[in-house]
């Protein structure tokens, strides 16, 4: 199935501590998705955070268009979701961003992953933001 907007069986799908592979346009050939961590919107977006100067940063600035893919893990019945669309750049948001996810893949009471935490959020970063144009799903 295939459309342009993530119905309300998706965002509960998306909102699972799962990690998503990212892919941007214009970028090496063959594709090389990187695993991401990723928040899906209560308006059907995408939202992840990176450094100014991270790789995928270089290849949207050149074609701001990206894709992630969220599988279930092993164990589960087969089960995806493909988002695909234009990226915007927000200089906003990031560290806050950053925070949410941290809480949501790690355990922030173990003070190794909350100093990790405090690191990530030193950094300058900011907020990728998938419009989906196109929204692909598979469930078993």
């Amino acid at each position: 199935m295939s459309d342009a907007s993530l119905t309300p069986d998706d965002l509960e799908f998306l909102r699972r501590p799962l990690h998503g592979f990212l892919t941007v346009a214009a970028g090496p050939v063959p594709p090389q998705p990187r695993p991401v961590w990723f928040e899906a919107t209560e308006d059907g977006t995408i939202q992840l955070f990176t450094t100014p100067d991270s790789p995928k940063m270089r290849q949207l600035r050149r074609d701001p268009r990206a894709s992630i893919v969220v599988a279930a893990p092993v164990g589960e019945r087969e089960r995806w979701v493909s988002v695909a669309g234009r990226v915007t750049v927000e200089p906003d948001g990031a560290g806050e961003l950053s925070a949410r996810l941290a809480a949501r893949y790690w355990d922030l009471g173990d003070p190794a992953r909350a100093a990790d935490l405090a690191g990530i959020t030193a950094e300058d970063m900011v907020r990728l933001v998938i419009h989906p144009e196109t929204v692909r799903r598979y469930h078993y």
